[in-house]
């Protein structure tokens, strides 16, 4: 927390005020001398580091996901705040409240700031949405036409696969009839030459 026209106690006032409403098995609440012992161990982290990329040097040291900024600014009984939350993996701001009292003490804004931070967090969804989402690709305008036109030529396969298979066999039978019996009989190799045309209709079927 910063402070600024107001006593340095009033940032260990406001850990503790927030420690006292927050759940402390989501939310761990580390001080900002701790953040900048354990900051202390990177070599690309810098004071003023509060948004942005340069964030993503706090997760891989402490391994979290929010960062709290609390901002506390005073004159005379004037005095504003300014809580904020920011994603550590992106460096973007999640949320954001501010007030300003031009009458009050600095107890009360104290407390409608740890207020406000605390409602603040219980916004916090359990998993942080994608802010880079996949394109959902349009679909083709000729799709539906393509599609057709896949069936028509799958229809046109069937029917000249057809034709050959019932060609060839009409021509065994009517083969088999031929030289089954002596003599010959005509329809036998009369039989084998429409299969033998059918077959070869099919063959022309599948290959236009």
């Amino acid at each position: 927390m910063r402070i600024d026209g107001a006593p340095p106690e009033v940032g260990a006032q406001f850990q503790r005020d927030l420690e006292a409403q927050v759940d402390i098995k989501h939310y761990f609440l580390a001080p900002r001398l701790r953040m900048h012992d354990i900051m202390a161990n990177s070599t690309k982290w810098t004071e003023g580091c509060v948004v942005g990329s340069c964030l993503k040097d706090v997760k891989a040291q402490t391994n979290a996901d929010i960062v709290l900024l609390a901002a506390l600014t005073g004159s005379g009984t004037s005095f504003g705040w300014v809580v904020t939350l920011v994603r550590t993996d992106t460096g973007n701001v999640l949320g954001q409240k501010t007030e300003r009292c031009d009458v009050c003490t600095v107890s009360e804004a104290l407390s409608a700031a740890t207020l406000a931070t605390v409602a603040l967090l219980s916004t916090i969804p359990d998993t942080l949405p994608d802010e880079h989402p996949k394109a959902v690709v349009a679909p083709s305008p000729t799709a539906p036409l393509e599609a057709k036109i896949a069936t028509m030529e799958s229809s046109h396969r069937k029917l000249g696969l057809g034709f050959t298979i019932a060609g060839l066999a009409v021509a065994a039978a009517g083969a088999a009839i031929y030289f089954a019996k002596s003599p010959h009989p005509g329809y036998g190799l009369a039989t084998a030459a429409g299969g033998v045309g059918l077959a070869v209709g099919g063959v022309v079927v599948l290959t236009f």
